[in-house]
């Protein structure tokens, strides 16, 4: 008898350790993953710009790129290895937190004023975005490697538009001054190639980490997607956003955030289902296409507060931290009852 209690406590001790150091490698992971992503930016910057590539494409391409890089490769990750609920979670639940939390506190910190451009251009693109996915999800509970290929498509088209439109009105190109550091060619490359590896390995660790860690609590794969991976993968925006409204670089801030959730489902979701396609069982589509629709809902609504005011002003922003939080809460309890 007393064996057995002996025997008992050790596995609950076993247990309790696993849980905490999968809990590090989870945090190391996040950790890896946004220096993995600073660094390739900064090395693929750096080289953009000794070969006189314009900031504005640069800014479009490789730091759209970089900010993405963690739910990018978490998304891979996960659908390479059968987790494809925690992928296409960690996508749609990633644009909630930016669109909602991370504007909506950033906001409340300087109100967000909204340029012409992002209204006529850059905001219904991330709406239709997400409508893409909704209809790609109803259609078949799946996003299949021609509907990636379609969202991948998405994405270039509205690269090349991007920046055919900011020809033809210079003015909203980036005019500010050029870094006056100059890497060396096998810095640069030191950079990427680091944090590229960077990126995977750090990617590798979350997943792991959080579907054992979202296991062991009862958690779904959706709802570690949803919540622990999309939170996490979205630090950079917080940080960038955050950072650029309280320098009083609003536009930065607001296109940060509308421009890493159209990067989210037509690079990510694009890129993740060509390698593996992402299927949905029917047990969480309904929720998924809920999640989708709500999306959709407050994309609409925080473009009215745009358009109505011009500006993201601070009780909006309250609003839309207090409708995260409320469909935070209802998930979890949902997901755990």
């Amino acid at each position: 008898m007393i064996k057995q209690h002996l025997v008992g406590d050790n596995l609950a001790f076993d247990d309790m350790m696993m849980m905490i150091f999968k809990l590090a490698l989870l945090i190391v992971g996040f950790v890896v993953l946004i220096y993995g992503a600073d660094f390739f930016v900064d090395g693929s910057s750096k080289l953009a710009k000794r070969f006189n590539i314009p900031s504005f494409v640069i800014g479009l391409t490789i730091c759209a790129f970089g900010t993405s890089a963690p739910e990018l490769a978490v998304s891979v990750t996960a659908s390479v290895t059968g987790a494809n609920e925690l992928a296409i979670a960690n996508v749609v639940g990633s644009n909630f937190f930016n669109l909602m939390f991370v504007l909506g506190v950033c906001s409340i910190l300087n109100p967000i004023p909204v340029t012409k451009n992002l209204l006529r251009r850059d905001y219904p693109v991330s709406i239709a975005a997400i409508t893409l996915l909704s209809v790609f999800l109803m259609s078949g509970s799946d996003v299949s490697r021609l509907e990636a290929l379609v969202l991948f498509c998405c994405l270039v088209g509205y690269m090349i538009w991007t920046i055919l439109d900011t020809k033809k009105h210079p003015e909203l190109a980036d005019t500010q001054e050029e870094d006056s550091q100059k890497f060396a060619a096998w810095k640069c490359t030191l950079y990427i190639v680091g944090g590229c590896a960077a990126i995977v390995l750090g990617g590798d660790l979350v997943v792991e980490s959080a579907k054992y860690l979202g296991g062991t609590i009862g958690m779904s794969e959706k709802l570690i997607g949803f919540t622990i991976c999309a939170i996490g993968t979205s630090l950079p925006e917080l940080v960038t956003s955050y950072t650029a409204s309280k320098k009083g670089q609003n536009d930065m801030a607001m296109g940060n955030v509308i421009g890493s959730n159209i990067f989210n489902i037509f690079g990510i979701l694009g890129i993740s289902g060509l390698i593996s396609p992402i299927s949905i069982s029917e047990a969480n589509l309904n929720s998924t296409l809920l999640d989708c629709g709500i999306n959709v809902g407050v994309c609409i609504l925080a473009y009215v507060f745009c358009i109505t005011g011009k500006k993201v002003d601070r009780w909006e922003g309250v609003g839309l931290v207090s409708i995260y939080m409320a469909y935070m809460v209802y998930n979890i309890m949902k997901d755990l009852s």
